[in-house]
């Protein structure tokens, strides 16, 4: 399958009236580590099992690494969350945007969520809407998907809240926490590509 039309040098930044959204590189691995340790047991009822050594600055500066590849190769964008003109400036969730397949297909996996703090202030509704922009602006994406376990009422309703809508169930789609849990498979679609 073709790749994306460009590839992606520097980090890519979006910005809102509250936000900014951008990349980082592996200079960023402590304050990534501090906002995963940080949000630890409020991560873990949604998030697979980490690896053992996931909480340690080698793990995500390899980790950031990585995803600086990705993104400069367009297969991959996790993109991290600020809240706008902050001093000190620190991340207080993120945005990804994976699997991305390119050619006939168009779609890719979405994942969100939020530092604990800044729940409930539609900050997280704003980013998701922002990115998912950008994904069919910029990369010309046709689907977006978001697959979310049932009882995470609040993931469910961003979805919701930016015209998701929901397809169905996929039954032990992903395993947490030791349990291969069902998911509620989102999808919103670029309604501009199916004009042409």
């Amino acid at each position: 399958m073709p790749g994306p039309a460009r590839t992606f040098r520097q980090p890519v930044e979006l910005r809102t009236d509250r936000l900014l959204l951008r990349g980082l590189g592996p200079s960023w691995a402590p304050a990534v580590l501090e906002y995963f340790i940080r949000n630890d047991a409020f991560r873990r009822p949604w998030s697979p099992a980490p690896p053992a050594d996931f909480h340690t600055l080698a793990c995500q500066r390899q980790r950031l690494e990585l995803e600086q590849i990705a993104a400069e190769q367009g297969q991959a964008f996790r993109l991290w969350i600020f809240l706008a003109g902050a001093e000190p400036a620190e991340p207080i969730g993120f945005v990804s945007l994976s699997n991305i397949v390119y050619g006939a297909f168009l779609s890719c996996h979405l994942g969100y969520e939020l530092d604990e703090r800044h729940i409930n202030r539609g900050i997280i509704t704003e980013a998701v809407g922002a990115a998912v922009a950008w994904a069919f602006g910029t990369l010309g994406l046709h689907r977006v998907e978001a697959n979310i376990m049932p009882r995470n009422v609040r993931s469910r309703r961003v979805a919701e809240k930016l015209g998701f809508e929901d397809e169905g169930l996929s039954r032990r789609y992903l395993k947490v926490n030791g349990a291969w849990e069902d998911h509620r498979r989102y999808a919103t679609r670029n309604a501009a590509l199916e004009d042409d």
